[in-house]
């Protein structure tokens, strides 16, 4: 009988213990079950009809695309743009920019899982919990354990050089430019002819120019009598347009981005502030003061 009564007594409180830890556990919550109530709270408020991965993102296709369904393998081109729930805005797309890689080198991975099978020149947009955005350490101004909205627009075309020419196309036909195309896909017009000694390969350059982006911002000039004295060959490649020009050229260029400073831009050493922003097309006013062969 006393040994019944022990094994008794040691049952009893073991159920007060598995009790009280299931009690704790209820009041404990994971980050999981926190991010997924506010995202739902989210879709309830606005009104929104969106698919939940078993991953735990949600998503939605806004735009129907024309083009091929994206494979992994494939080159996506995309604008992005990511806010949190609250509206504040982290990411904003760029004017006459974009971003662009291969499907399955996208980042985060969600969204290679949404864009997945999509078709070209989708707009789709995905909320990500914070475990799947960018967790505890947060990412540029994105906070750490936010929940983020990102709305990514993907481009029609399968090549950045396509984009680049469509771009171009639109920038002259809005601002009633003409221009010639040259083989290379820079886009030109020759405000004032040369006379002198013309432009090789191997020639030595003395220019005056004005490069700006599309939407107008000056990223670089020469100022007065400091001029740019450089071989052609080093040079950006769409600066060869050149070749064949004599001195006392004034030309106009429009050079698509992969034959300037591709997806990679260029930063400045000094700040490391961004002068010329990813995939952008660049618009040159060149002088040629000197040729030397």
């Amino acid at each position: 009988m006393q040994i019944s009564k022990k094994l008794s007594s040691s049952t009893i409180a073991l159920l007060a213990i598995l009790l009280l830890f299931n009690s704790c556990k209820k009041e404990y919550e994971t980050i999981q079950s926190i991010d997924d109530a506010k995202i739902q709270a989210y879709i309830k408020q606005n009104n929104l009809t969106m698919t939940k991965d078993p991953s735990g993102f949600y998503y939605q296709v806004l735009t129907q695309g024309t083009g091929a369904p994206l494979a992994y393998k494939d080159s996506v081109f995309y604008n992005l743009e990511v806010k949190a729930l609250s509206g504040q805005s982290y990411i904003t797309a760029t004017a006459f920019t974009n971003d662009g890689t291969h499907l399955g080198y996208l980042n985060p991975t969600s969204y290679r899982t949404a864009l997945l099978g999509v078709k070209r020149g989708s707009k789709v947009r995905i909320i990500l919990p914070s475990y799947l955005a960018y967790g505890k350490n947060g990412y540029g101004t994105v906070p750490s354990n936010e929940v983020i909205v990102s709305d990514i627009t993907t481009y029609a075309q399968n090549a950045q050089w396509q984009i680049d020419d469509a771009r171009i196309l639109s920038f002259l036909s809005a601002n009633n430019i003409t221009a010639v195309k040259s083989p290379q896909r820079v886009y030109y017009k020759i405000l004032t002819p040369g006379t002198g000694t013309s432009i090789d390969i191997a020639s030595t350059v003395t220019l005056k120019y004005t490069g700006r982006l599309l939407n107008g911002t000056v990223f670089d000039q020469t100022i007065d009598t400091s001029y740019l004295v450089a071989q052609l060959q080093s040079l950006i490649k769409g600066w060869e347009v050149l070749l064949g020009m004599q001195k006392g050229t004034k030309i106009r260029i429009f050079i698509p981005s992969d034959l300037g400073y591709g997806l990679a831009g260029q930063t400045d050493s000094y700040t490391g502030k961004t002068t010329i922003p990813a995939s952008s097309v660049l618009d040159f006013d060149i002088e040629v003061i000197d040729v030397t062969n």
